[in-house]
């Protein structure tokens, strides 16, 4: 069962159980994915990995509103931006520790062949394609920046 089929049955069980918050949640990812099923120049099927960019975009955004409301003392939205965010991350796979990170990076350093600042974007063409959904695109770069230096 790929995550699109995931998803719908997790609507259908949160449906069941009346679970209103996490329901909106899954209807919010459900409603995403099926605009970029039917995108201009789509082919009509998501992969897993096209799955999971969406999710973890609409994590990182949710991120993004909570902090906002947490600065604004919107203490309700921010509560209810964080549940979003857990459901969305349930389906995420687990983001890497810095040492992992720090290991696939060099990996792919070597792989590449680049010796210093000037082959960032050979890098992070590669690691950035690897490492999709399993570390933030931020400390991807980050992490080449330094090692590269």
């Amino acid at each position: 069962m790929n995550l699109f089929d995931q998803i719908s049955n997790d609507i259908k069980e949160a449906m069941k159980a009346r679970e209103k918050e996490k329901l909106e949640a899954l209807r919010g990812i459900k409603k995403v994915m099926l605009e970029a099923k039917s995108a201009a120049g789509a082919t009509g099927e998501l992969s897993d990995q096209d799955c999971l960019k969406i999710i973890s975009k609409l994590a990182k955004q949710g991120n993004d509103s909570a902090a906002i409301y947490k600065e604004q003392g919107r203490d309700d939205l921010y509560e209810q931006e964080i549940f979003q965010v857990k459901v969305f991350e349930a389906y995420l796979p687990v983001k890497m520790s810095d040492a992992d990170l720090t290991a696939a990076i060099q990996a792919i350093i070597s792989e590449t062949g680049a010796t210093g600042i000037k082959e960032m974007g050979k890098v992070m063409g590669v690691a950035s394609k690897k490492l999709a959904g399993l570390a933030d695109g931020k400390d991807i770069s980050d992490k080449v920046k330094a090692l590269l230096n």
